[in-house]
C-alpha cells in the first residue's frame, strides 16, 4: 500500500523573516552601546543650542524691524507702494492708459534720473488696505514690458517695451466674482489678454484704483554692494470706470513703509499724487511682491538660520555612522555578522536603515525644535523673521532629517569600503562639509561656488531652502545669499547618489573582500 504526503510548506515569505531579525540584530547592536545613542542625542541637542545660540548672537547684534506681513499663501511679502483709491463694490472694471514712467535715483552722493528695472506702475484691485490681502494688478515697468501680477508670487507678462511718450500702456482689470482679469493694448482700440487670477473668497467690497511702486536697486560689488534707494512716477489718463464704484473722491495714501526712499530727500519726495488735467501723477516706493531674503530685502531670519547647528550635528552623526561599522571591523567582529548573515548585502541593507533611521529621527527632532524656540524667541527680540507655507516649512524640517541620514549612509558605506573610522571621517567632512563653507561664504567667485554646490554632496543642503527664486523680484540669486543652483529636492538627490554609489561598492567589497 502506498501513501503519499504533501510536504509542509511555510506560510511566511521567503527570507522575511530572517530580515526582520537581522534588522532587529542591528538595531540591538546600536542601542547597547551607550556612547552611540547618547551620542546621536547629543548630536541632536547640538542642532537645537548651536542654532538658539547663532540666532540669538545675530537678533542682539543686528538692527531690529517690524516683522513682515505674510501673503495669502503664508509666504512672507513686501506690500509697500502708493495707492490712489476708490471703493468697487461687486463687479466692475477700470482702465487707464500710463503715458510716461519716470524715477529718481538716490546715489548716496547725488540725485539721478533712472528707473529700478521692476518699477511698477498700473492699475490694481486690493481685498483691503491690509499689508499681505488679496489682489491682482497689471501694470507698466521700465525693464519688462507690462505684467499682470496677482497674490505677490504669480507674474505673466504681456505687451513688452518701456512707456514712452510715442508709446503709451492702456491698462485694464475686469472683476467677475472673485475671478479678476487682465488685458493691455498699445492703442486702447484692441486688446490682449493677459491672464486671469481667481482670488478665492474675495469680499465683495475691494479698494481699486491706480498704483506706484519702485524697489530699491542693488548696487554692484565693486561699487560697495548694498542698496540704493529709488521713486517712480509714473502719469495716468483719466480712468475709465465700469460697475459698482463708489462716488466718492480719489483717496491717496502710501502702504506700507517705505514712503520716503533715500537720505537725499531734496528731489526724491515721499510717495503723493496730484491731480493733472484730467489724469494723474503718482509717485511711489516699496515693491508689492514675495520677500526672498538676501541683500535686497535687509536683516531677517530665513528657516535656513535657525539650521545653523546642522553642521554640529552632522559632524557628530557621521562620527556614530563611521563607528557603527568600523567598530566591528576594529573588533574583528564582522566575520560573526557575516558568518551568522551570510547574505552580505543583506547585512548592509540592514546597517544602513538602521542608522539612516535613527540619524533622520533625531535631525527631524532637534530641526523641530529649534525652529518652534527660535522664531517666537527672534519675533520677541524684534528681529524680523520670514514667513513659508506649512508645505515649505516641513520640506525643510523633514530634509534637514534626510540630509542627515544620507550623510550618515554614505559615512557608513565608506566605512565598509575604508574599514578604517579616522579617514572615513575626514573624507566625508571634507566633501560634504567644506565644499559648503567654501560655496556659500563668498571667498569663491560665483560660478566656481555654484560648481560646487552642483556636483559634490554639498549639494543636499539645498533641501533646507525656503526661499524659492522669483523672476518678478530683483536680489542676487547666489550662493553668499543662500541661493543654491540647484532645486531643493534634486540638490537632495545628489548626496543621495553619493550614498547609494558608495553602497553599491560597499556590497561589492563585502562579497569579495569580506567573504
Amino acid at each position: 500500500m502506498t501513501s503519499t504526503m504533501t510536504p509542509y510548506r511555510s506560510q511566511a515569505g521567503p527570507g522575511r523573516d530572517g530580515f526582520r531579525q537581522l534588522l532587529g540584530a542591528e538595531w540591538t547592536k546600536f542601542r547597547t552601546v551607550r556612547g552611540w545613542w547618547a551620542g546621536m542625542a547629543c548630536a541632536a541637542l547640538a542642532v537645537v543650542l548651536v542654532g538658539l545660540l547663532g540666532t540669538a548672537a545675530g537678533s542682539h547684534s543686528g538692527s531690529a524691524g517690524a516683522g513682515f506681513p505674510a501673503g495669502p499663501g503664508g509666504e512672507a511679502v513686501n506690500d509697500s507702494f502708493f495707492f490712489v483709491h476708490r471703493t468697487l463694490t461687486g463687479n466692475g472694471s477700470i482702465t487707464v492708459p500710463v503715458t510716461s514712467l519716470t524715477g529718481v535715483i538716490d546715489g548716496q552722493s547725488r540725485e539721478y534720473s533712472g528707473t529700478q528695472p521692476w518699477a511698477k506702475a498700473g492699475v490694481i484691485m486690493k481685498e483691503s488696505l491690509s499689508q499681505g490681502s488679496p489682489y491682482a494688478a497689471v501694470m507698466a515697468t521700465p525693464g519688462h514690458g507690462v505684467r499682470m501680477q496677482y497674490d505677490y508670487t504669480q507674474d505673466i507678462a504681456g505687451i513688452p517695451g518701456a512707456v514712452t511718450a510715442a508709446a503709451p500702456r492702456w491698462l485694464r482689470l475686469v472683476r467677475s466674482g472673485d475671478t479678476i482679469t487682465g488685458y493691455d493694448s498699445a492703442g486702447g482700440t484692441s486688446w490682449t489678454l493677459i491672464g486671469t487670477a481667481r482670488l478665492p473668497g474675495l469680499a465683495s467690497t475691494v479698494q481699486a484704483g491706480l498704483f506706484v511702486t519702485s524697489p530699491s536697486i542693488i548696487q554692484d560689488s565693486n561699487k560697495g554692494g548694498g542698496t540704493v534707494p529709488a521713486v517712480a512716477t509714473a502719469h495716468f489718463s483719466q480712468p475709465g470706470l465700469v460697475g459698482g464704484w463708489s462716488q466718492q473722491a480719489w483717496t491717496g495714501q502710501q502702504l506700507g513703509g517705505a514712503g520716503t526712499s533715500g537720505s537725499y530727500t531734496d528731489n526724491i519726495t515721499t510717495g503723493q499724487f496730484t491731480r493733472s488735467g484730467t489724469g494723474f501723477t503718482v509717485t511711489g516706493a516699496g515693491d508689492i511682491a514675495p520677500i526672498v531674503g538676501g541683500i535686497a530685502m535687509g536683516p531677517g531670519y530665513t528657516l535656513e538660520n535657525f539650521l545653523v547647528g546642522v553642521f554640529a550635528g552632522l559632524v557628530a552623526m557621521i562620527v556614530i555612522a563611521t563607528l557603527f561599522i568600523t567598530g566591528e571591523y576594529r573588533r574583528r567582529l564582522i566575520h560573526t555578522t557575516l558568518t551568522v548573515s551570510p547574505r552580505r548585502g543583506r547585512v548592509l541593507i540592514a546597517k544602513a536603515l538602521v542608522i539612516g533611521s535613527v540619524t533622520f529621527a533625531a535631525g527631524l527632532a532637534g530641526a523641530a525644535v529649534v525652529v518652534l524656540l527660535g522664531q517666537p524667541h527672534a519675533r520677541a527680540d524684534g528681529f524680523p523673521t520670514f514667513t513659508v507655507p506649512p508645505l515649505t516649512e516641513l520640506r525643510v524640517l523633514a530634509g534637514t532629517g534626510l540630509l542627515l541620514a544620507a550623510a550618515a549612509v554614505f559615512a557608513l558605506a565608506l566605512g565598509v569600503i575604508l574599514r578604517r573610522s579616522a579617514p572615513v571621517i575626514a573624507i566625508v567632512v571634507a566633501i560634504t562639509v567644506l565644499p559648503y563653507i567654501l560655496g556659500t561664504a563668498g571667498v569663491l567667485p560665483a560660478g566656481p561656488a555654484e560648481w560646487l554646490l552642483r556636483v559634490t554632496p554639498a549639494a543636499g543642503f539645498a533641501i533646507q531652502q525656503s526661499v524659492p527664486f522669483y523672476q518678478q523680484v530683483m536680489n542676487i540669486y547666489t550662493p553668499p545669499n543662500g541661493y543654491y543652483p540647484l532645486a531643493p529636492w534634486a540638490g537632495l538627490a545628489v548626496l543621495c547618489g553619493y550614498a547609494l554609489l558608495a553602497l553599491a561598492v560597499a556590497a561589492t567589497l563585502l562579497r569579495r573582500r569580506d567573504a
